[in-house]
């Protein structure tokens, strides 16, 4: 028996990993740099504070005093963990106060709170769907779905990204040869900050009796005029999609997901869905987090009218510069396109160094070619943060091609 077979230091994926992390090191690997503090519009590495556009804290509650506090009390309250499942446990008020808050929020009749984002898609896409059903997602569509795909033993198709005429076409030829169908889209796609056809989509689901989930992991709190998501935005009532999916620990300062919709699948979930039945509840800790976060943006609107102004205000200037923004459509979720990976490292080098943080994307993630920085906007960054910014990207691609 060979060692690769049993000894997992010689595991063929790892020493394949290995030899990618070695080329990097000869550059510098830029992951796992170590962060000092909060995770806000600065951070500290190194000792020293840099603009930061590595995290997901679009509408700046990680780190504000209310929601640090509420985190706290609930400590003191219920401890710092449910100690077992919800189930076998029983609940706590902080999580029922949540998911009834999530549910008026997004005007649904009910929610489920599960203890991680990726985790939410996985166990509900793979305990909703089975051999005899038919899952249509997006090309781009986030690993937790495909995981999820995989799991159920649904058969799985991918059309073309955004590309509502494609899924029409799937719909047209295959619907009638499957009971359940689900179509996967996301509220904003985060490798370009891209936003799908929602309108056509759910006209399509309801022309083809089909379900509809929408993942808002990066929409939640980032579009429409009150953070609402992708269904505000284009006008949208809640009841015309099925599973509206989101994370917590983004918009909400805390960490963890949730499936809102109809009572009945909420229902059916808490008490045969695999990844919320055994597993335990949701930390005192981040349900009032998240609780807090929900609730103070819900009386601070203005923090998403900031964001989306950041945001436009940073994208008009990258393109002004001439910087390729991609499928970007002005959402906190904004690339810079520089083509080979090693490209996009040294880039991320050199941003660093000048004190600004952004973190490169590579291939297999993105096509070789297409290899970027990734920066995350937030309402808490200024105009002078961000003219800085665009100004060294510029700079540094220019020195980049002498």
């Amino acid at each position: 028996i060979p060692p690769a077979h049993y000894q997992l230091a010689q595991l063929p994926e790892y020493l394949n990993l290995r030899q990618d992390l070695d080329r990097v090191k000869k550059i510098g690997n830029p992951f796992f740099d170590l962060h000092e503090g909060t995770c806000r519009d600065t951070s500290r590495i190194d000792g020293r504070s840099v603009i930061n556009y590595s995290g997901y804290n679009y509408v700046g509650m990680s780190g504000d005093p209310v929601v640090s506090r509420a985190a706290m009390e609930a400590i003191a309250r219920y401890g710092t963990s449910v100690s077992a499942s919800r189930v076998v446990s029983g609940d706590r008020p902080i999580h029922r106060e949540l998911e009834r808050e999530i549910a008026t929020f997004l005007g649904t009749e009910d929610c489920i709170v599960y203890i991680g984002g990726h985790s939410t898609n996985v166990t509900t896409i793979g305990h909703l769907l089975g051999a005899k059903d038919l899952i249509l997602c997006d090309a781009l569509s986030h690993n937790s779905v495909r995981e999820g795909c995989n799991l159920s033993g649904a058969t799985v198709m991918e059309f073309p990204h955004n590309d509502w005429q494609a899924l029409e076409a799937l719909l047209k030829d295959y619907r009638s040869q499957f009971e359940k169908v689900l179509i996967t889209v996301e509220g904003v796609y985060s490798t370009d900050g891209d936003i799908p056809p929602l309108p056509e989509i759910v006209a399509l689901k309801q022309q083809y009796k089909a379900l509809l989930i929408v993942d808002e992991a990066h929409s939640i709190g980032v579009l429409g005029a009150t953070g609402r998501g992708i269904g505000e935005h284009f006008g949208i009532p809640a009841q015309a999609v099925d599973l509206w999916m989101g994370t917590l620990s983004k918009s909400f300062a805390s960490c963890g997901g949730y499936i809102t919709g109809c009572k009945e699948i909420v229902e059916y979930l808490k008490y045969t869905a695999p990844g919320f039945v055994f597993s335990v509840g949701m930390s005192p800790a981040n349900a009032g987090a998240a609780l807090a976060s929900l609730r103070l943006l819900q009386a601070e609107p203005q923090r998403v009218a900031q964001l989306q102004v950041r945001s436009q205000f940073f994208l008009q200037l990258a393109k002004q510069r001439g910087l390729n923004t991609g499928m970007s459509e002005g959402t906190p979720v904004i690339p810079i396109i520089v083509g080979e990976p090693q490209r996009a490292v040294i880039l991320a080098h050199r941003l660093l160094e000048r004190g600004i943080n952004a973190r490169p994307m590579i291939y297999p993630s993105v096509p070789f070619n297409a290899s970027r920085l990734r920066f995350f906007l937030t309402s808490l960054h200024s105009e002078s943060q961000i003219s800085q910014t665009i100004a060294a990207i510029a700079e540094e691609l220019q020195q980049m091609e002498r």
